[in-house]
């Protein structure tokens, strides 16, 4: 069983060494994992058996498979916050024109589970990825600032910096949760890249905790002129989505 439990978690380590680089040759993905080449290819071949990587026939290097792929698809389609969610995100494009995100968090980054991208918004987004640590961001202050143990999660890692304007000690930290309680929503400047402005919402549970964000996207300046009336627009979704049960 441990060597199971083994194989398996070396599998998934495998998969994860896509999650920043499209293709990887297998001395690539040995020196990631720190073991064999020879043990980097059985993984691979392995995980290439069940379609979960594919041999590219152009590079010969690897990249995820199709049918991971269709794994992912299912696993959003049968989201039911995702699924209640996309209309009120589609209205709020409408009404806001700038990229709309839907956010959950995970261990102490924010993963988005939707992102619906305007003319405005296609080339910032690209510049940022669907997992960021969470506080770099407006949805994941939206969510800590109602959810004590992702807050705390946050704490214990630590608020490594992702550009000059991001937050650095526990002590800004809570500070700004503090104010986002205050407003009931979070913007961010350059946090996370630079150029990037967002503002966000929580989505709160029965318990009033909360279980997730919807945030707005555009350039910094944008926000920086007209952030109030975009943090009322999200608060506006998020209080709409707070009402329809999600779990």
């Amino acid at each position: 069983m441990a060597e199971i439990i083994q194989s398996v978690r070396s599998a998934l380590a495998v998969l994860d060494c896509f999650a920043d680089e499209e293709e990887l040759g297998v001395t690539e993905v040995a020196q990631r994992l720190g073991v064999a080449k020879s043990s980097a290819h059985r993984l691979l071949t392995s995980l290439g058996t069940h379609g979960l990587v594919e041999r590219s026939p152009e590079s010969g290097r690897y990249r995820l498979g199709m049918h991971l792929y269709e794994l992912g698809q299912l696993a959003m389609a049968r989201n039911r916050l995702r699924t209640v969610a996309l209309p009120v995100l589609a209205d709020l494009r409408q009404r806001s024109g700038l990229s709309v995100q839907l956010a959950v968090p995970d261990g102490a980054d924010v993963l988005y589970t939707e992102r619906l991208e305007t003319t405005l918004g296609v080339a910032l987004m690209r510049r940022t990825g669907r997992r960021l640590p969470a506080h770099t961001t407006s949805s994941g202050k939206a969510i800590a600032a109602y959810n004590p143990a992702f807050a705390e999660a946050c704490r214990r890692r630590g608020f490594a910096a992702r550009t000059p304007a991001t937050l650095r000690t526990v002590e800004e930290f809570d500070r700004t949760l503090a104010e986002t309680r205050r407003r009931h929503g979070a913007i961010s400047f350059d946090e996370a890249t630079m150029g990037i402005g967002s503002c966000a919402a929580p989505i709160h549970g029965p318990a009033g905790e909360a279980l997730a964000a919807v945030s707005l996207v555009g350039p910094t300046e944008v926000f920086r002129a007209r952030g109030g009336r975009y943090l009322k627009l999200v608060l506006a979704a998020a209080a709409t989505l707070s009402r329809v049960p999600v779990v």
